[in-house]
């Protein structure tokens, strides 16, 4: 009874070590080496200094920026708190929210249902290419940079479907953000 004892406690210590320590650190080592920028969030870097990651939406609400999804992961953005808001459709809170940003973002066209409800994990960092051109006008009038500009800038900044046909097309609000400063 003994041995059965000891050796199954040196199975659980070899396992754990193995696939607890020595398996993570290989594939993280393999992951840097083989996809540098992907292993470690997709960060990026702008004078030397991190200001975001192409991962995880973070919020703009300055008029001269194109605006992010609303988040539901806990004050905004908090990727420790990802999480959608599990409202119902039917819910005030819910209805009020929404109510709340299509005011906000209005410009008398139908707003893109993306810029007024939040995604599944509250940090979605793309938008849909119609709420991104829906920003535009505002966005040229704030900068006062011409409409045909900024069009471009977004049209430059969709990424198309994965493989062709996975997903739909997005546009990574950081990255255009990034793009529309250098404009100006």
């Amino acid at each position: 009874m003994k041995k059965h004892i000891t050796i199954a406690c040196l199975y659980t210590l070899i396992t754990a070590i193995v696939l607890g320590l020595v398996y993570p650190l290989v594939i993280t080592g393999l992951a840097r080496l083989a996809f540098r920028d992907k292993a470690k969030g997709e960060l990026i870097v702008l004078n030397g200094e991190v200001v975001g990651s192409r991962l995880i939406g973070q919020p703009f609400t300055g008029p001269g920026y194109f605006h992010s999804r609303p988040s539901a992961a806990g004050t905004g953005y908090d990727a420790s708190s990802s999480s959608g808001s599990n409202l119902a459709p039917t819910n005030k809170a819910l209805i009020d929210r929404v109510n709340n940003s299509v005011s906000t973002e209005s410009n008398g066209m139908p707003v893109p249902v993306d810029l007024v409800t939040a995604s599944g994990s509250g940090l979605d960092p793309d938008i849909s290419p119609a709420a991104a051109f829906y920003q535009v006008p505002r966005v040229s009038r704030e900068r006062a940079l011409p409409e045909a500009t900024l069009r471009q800038l977004v049209t430059s900044s969709i990424k198309p479907r994965q493989f062709g046909l996975l997903g739909e097309p997005t546009v990574n609000v950081l990255s255009l953000n990034i793009a529309l400063n250098q404009i100006k």
